[in-house]
């Protein structure tokens, strides 16, 4: 096996959580080029026909599943469609998230849970599901955020709260997973790139924060995207437990 082999992820199958538009398709992207199969799910089908075409030109099979992670039935229902499809289940990419910006004494205690809901309590169900099938070597990437380690000028505690409780999540099922069930599962936290969340802050803001970025840019969602293929695969067989920023030297500020 050479160095470039252990990026390749030929005959393995990859679940993408929040694959209909941003990152998403950038991961699904990715990862088929890579060589893996992959299962899409989002809230909003229609719109994973686009993602399902994108993995299908980089020669791989897709399959397009409606999924709510914030609820257990509809993780399950989505494990069990892949293992149906695909008869294997080897890398999940918890990538499904919201962001809301509430001040915190006018959070509501259902804006407040819905972010939980979904990018902290989605990515334990989708764990859960896929725990139960994965086999040795597998990998499971949780998208957690630099806000889950440090702050950013906006009233995010919703949001902040649920990727830093990603966090503790990651180690925990590393600790449970990587010595009993032989699956790493790792955690990203990415700094600022181009999105559907990034595209609705307000005037000047990301200006004013690529002061504290080393590299002086905003990311490219392709960037991300290489980080995720790395820890999808044997490249990555030594490392569980951890989390990887990917930033460019925010986290230094």
């Amino acid at each position: 096996m050479t160095v470039l082999d252990r990026f390749r992820l030929d005959d393995r199958v990859a679940i993408v959580t929040g694959a209909s538009s941003g990152i998403g398709v950038h991961f699904a992207k990715a990862l088929a080029e890579a060589g893996a199969d992959v299962t899409l799910a989002a809230r909003r089908e229609d719109r994973l026909a686009a993602t399902r075409a994108v993995v299908e030109q980089a020669g791989r099979r897709a399959l397009g599943v409606r999924t709510d992670v914030s609820r257990p039935e509809d993780c399950q229902a989505l494990v069990d469609a892949a293992m149906a499809e695909f008869g294997r289940v080897d890398v999940l990419v918890n990538n499904a998230g919201i962001g809301t910006a509430h001040p915190a004494t006018r959070e509501t205690p259902e804006q407040f849970r819905q972010v939980i809901d979904v990018n902290l309590n989605g990515c334990y169900w989708m764990a859960q599901a896929c725990g139960r099938v994965m086999q040795p070597g597998s990998s499971i990437i949780n998208v957690s955020s630099v806000l889950g380690l440090t702050t950013a000028g906006l009233p995010q505690a919703a949001y902040a709260a649920s990727k830093a409780g990603l966090l503790g999540l990651t180690r925990d099922l590393a600790a449970q997973w990587t010595g009993r069930k032989g699956i790493r599962v790792n955690a990203l936290a990415p700094g600022f790139f181009h999105s559907a969340m990034t595209a609705q802050y307000p005037a000047g803001y990301l200006d004013e924060q690529l002061g504290r970025v080393l590299v002086g840019r905003v990311g490219d969602p392709e960037e991300l995207a290489a980080a995720v293929v790395f820890l999808a695969g044997d490249a990555a067989a030594y490392i569980t437990g951890t989390t990887l920023p990917v930033e460019g030297g925010l986290l230094t500020s």
